[in-house]
């Protein structure tokens, strides 16, 4: 009879290397305790990475640097989370400055609002995904690039905006391309919105 941690492998094999995945997505295999035991022994093995307290990873292996595996980022460890859970997630705080290429310092905690229940999650090296729950009106952006710009410059607040900031902002609207943004102009603060429109001065 085939062991239950090689019909883990085998499912994971099926999804490819960089898959999070979670206890429950695989209650079709075995009992809860078997499959807890399964998971013990793949990660002592280095076959999988344990990422959180019931999440993992059959993780990407760099074979150009020899490094070995690589750990999913938090972007996808809070994507995979928001799918099961059936919900909308947007990067604020640092960590949306940071993915606007607005500040150079790496978020020890990575923030973000969330349609669905607010929660933190303590990842295995130190760090934390903290959910915050919003109102899904908050999220219905059209353009991801004009919602990251939106709780990025939330996060730094009208007082503390500086015309170096809003120069960045000006470069970032005009790759993305004007009009997009402007599909989302309503969705914004007053003061976000003047800083937007002169963005074609």
């Amino acid at each position: 009879m085939e062991s239950v941690d090689n019909k883990i492998l085998m499912i994971l094999k099926k999804c490819g290397r960089g898959k999070v995945f979670f206890k429950q997505d695989l209650s079709r295999v075995s009992n809860p305790k078997r499959i807890q035991k399964a998971l013990e022994q793949l990660v002592a093995a280095g076959k999988i990475i344990r990422v959180a307290r019931g999440i993992y990873c059959y993780p990407k292996i760099d074979k150009l640097f020899n490094t070995g595996a690589e750990l999913p980022s938090y972007d996808e460890i809070a994507a995979a989370v928001a799918k099961r859970d059936g919900a909308k997630i947007v990067p604020t705080g640092a960590h949306a400055l940071n993915l606007l290429g607005m500040s150079t310092q790496i978020p020890m905690n990575y923030v973000y609002f969330t349609d669905g229940k607010s929660r933190k999650i303590e990842i295995s090296n130190g760090r934390n995904i903290t959910f915050i729950h919003t109102a899904l009106k908050n999220l219905q952006f059209k353009n991801k690039t004009a919602m990251l710009i939106t709780f990025a410059l939330r996060a730094i607040g009208s007082e503390n905006v500086t015309e170096l900031q809003i120069k960045h902002i000006t470069q970032i609207v005009r790759q993305e391309g004007r009009e997009k943004i402007m599909q989302d102009i309503a969705k914004m603060p007053d003061w976000i919105k003047n800083i937007i429109i002169k963005t074609d001065d």
